[in-house]
């Protein structure tokens, strides 16, 4: 496996643990729908919704990185298109959300919410 994909599965497992000691409810991880990916579906018990998170995972920090810069329209536009999918099939009648997470140096660096809907 190459570097980046070690670091990005580490980095999902630093968010989706992070999340669930938060309260968050794990829903689904790496779900497949149709040609879109979403790396983390949680249930945000606080807000009563349904969060769909997208994972941005460095080896170490760096301060000139912007989780928000780097999460591009068009990736937007592929998670909001998959947990329209993912919300349709689960005929989720609840609100929801995207939530970005950063990880860097082992942890949880930022979680920045309602970033794409």
């Amino acid at each position: 496996m190459a570097d980046h994909h070690i670091v990005g599965r580490e980095g999902e497992d630093i968010a989706m643990r992070y999340l669930l000691m938060s309260g968050y409810s794990l829903l689904g991880r790496n779900v497949r729908i149709g040609h879109d990916e979403i790396d983390l579906i949680v249930f945000d018990p606080m807000d009563t919704v349904i969060v769909f998170v997208e994972v941005k995972a460095r080896s170490k920090d760096d301060p000139d990185f912007s989780p928000v810069l780097n999460f591009t329209e068009h990736k937007k536009a592929c998670v909001r298109r998959g947990a329209q999918r993912w919300i349709a099939a689960q005929e989720h009648e609840w609100g929801w959300r995207i939530d970005l997470v950063l990880v860097a140096d082992g942890k949880v660096a930022d979680h920045i919410k309602d970033v794409g809907n």
